[in-house]
């Protein structure tokens, strides 16, 4: 895209001073860093793809009262990730992170994997157990 091209379009996400760089071409031929108030593609974009973490987030909290699935799951879509994200992240196996998921597993986490997890959801572990 040309810098005249680069959208300005004053979405609400991006009111105020949180621009967001844009790389278009300059009238020189290079790229260069263009700031960008964004786009209404963009935020419905945004909107949609917060919804689907929000759907997410519910069932996986109903999921964990009725002890088909851990608290893991529930901070998962609340930080936005899915599982590949989630190991690594935290630094393990995908299979370790879905075998986590499963209630009586996460029950019997060691302190240093709980705290592995608490550092990456930027929580404490004791609030590893919470789901609201």
């Amino acid at each position: 895209m040309d810098a005249a091209d680069v959208p300005q379009e004053d979405i609400a996400i991006f009111r105020g001073e949180k621009l967001r760089a844009v790389f278009a071409r300059a009238e020189n031929g290079r790229l260069e860093s263009m700031k960008s108030s964004g786009w209404h593609v963009e935020e419905t974009i945004n909107r949609q793809a917060r919804q689907a973490f929000d759907d997410l987030i519910d069932a996986a909290r109903e999921r964990v009262r009725a002890g088909q699935s851990s608290p893991l799951e529930f901070h998962m879509y609340r930080a936005c990730m899915d599982i590949p994200l989630l190991a690594k992240v935290s630094g393990l196996w995908r299979w370790q992170v879905r075998r986590h998921m499963r209630p009586a597993v996460f029950s019997r986490l060691s302190s240093a994997l709980r705290m592995r997890y608490a550092q990456t959801f930027s929580i404490e572990p004791d609030q590893l157990d919470v789901i609201d």
